[in-house]
């Protein structure tokens, strides 16, 4: 039974993230805005394809996230692109940051969305991917959709 309150409307993708990274965890995490920046962000108007977390103080920060200027906003828009806060459990923050500094994994921002009207990101632990493993995934790709093209028009 779908809930109309648990409802998740995505604004923005970093489809790029799966092109350069392996994805090994998820994590979703809320983020401190302000209130022009928080409009914009409804308004569709967020890019996250060039950004990335760093772990600072016992924080996590999400920097390259560029949030277009408020078009009604006035003396209250923000820097585009400040480093944004995101709101995770103590918990999860130090297990990030635990893995992060070791094991040479990344936090790459994956999608951008609303959920229950709050902005959310989600965050993926990600492993860097090697040329050869770029071209073996897209020969996959390539292979797959070849399949379900031959398939189709067998179909018709």
């Amino acid at each position: 039974m779908a809930d109309k309150n648990n409802s998740i409307k995505i604004i923005a993708q970093n489809k790029k993230a799966y092109h350069d990274y392996f994805v090994d965890e998820r994590y979703e995490a809320g983020v401190e805005l302000f209130g022009t920046e928080v409009k914009s962000i409804r308004a569709g108007k967020v890019n996250v394809k060039e950004s990335y977390c760093d772990i600072k103080d016992g924080e996590v920060y999400v920097v390259g996230m560029h949030i277009s200027p408020y078009e009604q906003g006035n003396i209250f828009n923000k820097d585009p692109m400040r480093p944004k806060k995101l709101l995770l459990h103590k918990r999860e923050i130090l297990k990030l940051f635990g893995l992060v500094s070791q094991k040479g994994y990344t936090l790459i921002p994956l999608q951008v969305y609303l959920k229950n009207s709050r902005v959310k990101i989600e965050i993926g632990l990600c492993r860097g991917k090697k040329l050869y493993d770029k071209r073996e995934d897209m020969a996959r790709n390539d292979a797959k959709r070849d399949m379900e093209r031959a398939f189709k028009s067998r179909n018709d």
